[in-house]
C-alpha cells in the first residue's frame, strides 16, 4: 500500500476520535466533513481516475436521500434502507453510464448535469410517494438524547466515508484502476488495443453513485426532513469537483484533505462574512487554485523542511 493511502487511512482513523474530544458543534462539523469527503472521494473515481467531468453527484445524492427516506417511512431499518439506496443507485448508474459515457468532454458534462434536474422533476411530480414539493418527513428515532443521536449519525457517515475510501484504494490498485488511468491518458488508443472503455467507465460510474447515494441516505435520516431543492442542489455536484481540485486530482488522500480544507474555509467565511459569504468563499477558492493549480499534493513538505533547515 502506498504512503498516500496509508495517510488517508490514518486521517480517517483520527476523525473517528472526534466524539471523544468534541461537543455537539464539533460532531456536526465532523459529520459534514465525512459527507464532503465521501462525495469528493466518490467523484474522484470518475473525475480523477478516468478524467471525465461528471456533474451527476447531486442526482445520486438526492436519489439516495429519497430512496432511503421512502423506505424508512415504510418501516425499513435504517441500515437496510441505506444499503438498498446504494445498491439501486449503483445498478441504475451502471446502466445509465453505458449510454451517457459514450459522450465525451463538455457533452458528457452537460448530460450528467441534467440528471439532477430530471430526478428533481420526477420527485416533484410523484407526490403520493415522495411528498412532491412539500418534502418528505423522515421518522425520528425515539428516546435518543441529542448527543447520542449526533454521535450515532457522525459514526454512520464516518462508516460510509471509510467504505468509500476502501473502495477508492481497491479500485486504484486494480485492473479497473489501470483501465481508468489508460482512459484518462488516451481513450482512443486504449480502445484500439482492446480495452472495453465503456464497460470500465460504467463500472466506475456505478461505484461512485453507490457511495454518494448511501451518504444521501444517512443525510436524510440525520436531518429528518428533505425536499427536492435541498438534496438535488447543484452545489452537491460542484463542491466535490472544487474539493478534488483543491486537494489534487487522482490522489485519494489529497481529495480528502481538499474536502477538509473546503469545509474549514466554508465555516470560517460563514462565521465572519455571513452577508457576502458566497463571494468571499469564491475568491478564496480561486486564489487557492491559482497558486496551487495541482492541489495540496503539489506541495513537497519534505523539500520545504530541508530548505528551512539550511536557512
Amino acid at each position: 500500500m502506498s504512503r498516500s493511502n496509508i495517510a488517508l487511512l490514518v486521517l480517517i482513523a483520527a476523525l473517528a476520535c472526534l466524539p471523544l474530544v468534541g461537543g455537539a458543534y464539533a460532531l456536526r462539523l465532523g459529520t459534514i466533513a465525512c459527507l464532503y469527503a465521501t462525495l469528493a472521494l466518490s467523484w474522484n473515481v470518475v473525475g480523477g481516475f478516468a478524467g471525465y467531468p461528471s456533474f451527476a453527484t447531486a442526482a445520486f445524492f438526492g436519489f439516495g436521500a429519497y430512496c432511503a427516506g421512502v423506505l424508512m417511512g415504510k418501516d425499513w431499518p435504517l441500515w437496510a434502507a441505506i444499503a438498498a439506496s446504494g445498491i439501486l443507485a449503483m445498478v441504475a448508474a451502471t446502466l445509465l453510464g453505458a449510454v451517457l459515457l459514450r459522450l465525451r468532454g463538455h457533452y458528457f458534462a452537460i448530460a450528467s448535469l441534467s440528471l439532477a434536474e430530471v430526478l428533481r422533476e420526477v420527485v416533484n411530480n410523484a407526490t403520493d410517494l415522495t411528498g412532491g414539493g412539500m418534502g418528505l418527513n423522515i421518522p425520528l428515532s425515539a428516546g435518543a438524547s441529542v448527543m447520542a443521536e449526533a454521535t450515532f449519525f457522525f459514526y454512520a457517515m464516518w462508516l460510509v466515508m471509510l467504505l468509500t475510501a476502501a473502495m477508492v484504494i481497491l479500485v486504484a490498485g486494480s485492473r479497473l484502476g489501470f483501465a481508468l488511468n489508460c482512459i484518462r491518458q488516451n481513450e482512443t488508443a486504449s480502445a484500439m488495443v482492446g480495452l472495453n472503455t465503456t464497460l470500465a467507465k460504467s463500472i466506475a460510474f456505478g461505484l461512485s453513485a453507490c457511495f454518494v447515494a448511501a451518504a444521501g441516505g444517512v443525510y436524510a435520516a440525520w436531518v429528518h426532513y428533505i425536499d427536492p431543492s435541498d438534496v438535488f442542489d447543484i452545489l452537491y455536484s460542484v463542491k466535490p469537483i472544487v474539493m478534488a481540485l483543491m486537494g489534487g486530482l487522482g490522489s485519494p488522500f489529497g481529495v480528502a484533505c481538499g474536502a477538509l480544507l473546503y469545509l474549514g474555509l466554508e465555516e470560517v467565511v460563514w462565521r465572519n462574512y455571513i452577508q457576502i459569504h458566497s463571494g468571499v468563499l469564491g475568491v478564496l477558492i480561486v486564489l487557492l487554485l491559482l497558486f496551487l493549480p495541482h492541489g495540496l499534493t503539489s506541495l513537497r513538505f519534505g523539500r520545504l523542511w530541508r530548505r528551512a533547515k539550511h536557512v
